[in-house]
């Protein structure tokens, strides 16, 4: 069976736990993306690669503005002679303020150059939006190093929210806001297909939508919504 870059993640984002830091999967384009937990967050961006490459340098530049410090992880080599032994990455991602973690097959993790360097100049947009969708993307339902699948983003939660009411049927966009605060933008926008305008204001699920629940069932939701649709009058 391959190994893929996903089997990294738990363990870096143990090892970043453990320092005090919450830790999501696929925030942005970044493997991972890890708060501390003060007001103003230390912001730090992990990206993860099978082994040691140049590739995986040329993410953390792109990466370096949105943060205040890049990690770079991958997995250790079985002899000991890939690239974390070579003194001249080691010295580049130095000079260029990564840091980099190793991942034994086992699963420990190693530092072997911590970010001490300064970072490239900030940018504070980028910064803000990695952050927004941190705190608002419910727990961690993307494993970070995933590829060519749906990545589980705070507006597709919140959409998937809204599809979960209206499986019992059609709702206003006010109905749905206690679980979906941008119902009103999302069922409007309709950037999946999952919903349809049946009347001014009022809006049902399509085939689409209740697809979508079967590949992300939303049981709470959907008994939720069920409750609530008994003890609510449907728009006339």
């Amino acid at each position: 069976m391959p190994v893929l870059e996903t089997s990294l993640y738990l363990p870096i984002k143990r090892f970043l736990e453990a320092r005090g830091f919450t830790v999501k999967g696929e925030i942005g384009d970044c493997d991972l993306v890890a708060l501390s937990p003060e007001a103003e967050p230390l912001v730090i961006i992990g990206e993860m690669k099978l082994s040691f490459n140049l590739e995986l340098v040329l993410q953390a530049v792109d990466r370096a503005s949105a943060c205040d410090e890049v990690w770079l992880a991958a997995r250790a080599s079985r002899r000991g002679k890939g690239r974390e032994s070579d003194s001249r990455f080691r010295n580049l991602c130095r000079r260029l303020g990564f840091g980099m973690l190793a991942v034994s097959e086992g699963g420990e993790v190693s530092v072997l150059v911590s970010p001490v360097s300064p970072m490239p100049r900030k940018d504070p947009r980028r910064r803000a939006r990695l952050v927004a969708e941190h705190t608002r993307r419910l727990g961690d339902p993307a494993v970070g190093g995933a590829s060519r699948v749906p990545i589980m983003t705070a507006y597709r939660q919140q959409a998937l929210a809204c599809a979960a009411a209206l499986a019992a049927g059609p709702r206003r966009p006010r109905d749905l806001r206690g679980r979906a605060p941008d119902a009103g933008k999302i069922l409007m926008n309709n950037v999946y297909g999952w919903f349809i305008r049946t009347e001014r204001g009022v809006y049902a699920l399509t085939p689409a939508g209740l697809e979508a629940l079967a590949r992300w069932p939303q049981e709470q939701e959907q008994e939720q919504a069920a409750d609530e649709a008994a003890s609510t009058p449907r728009p006339e």
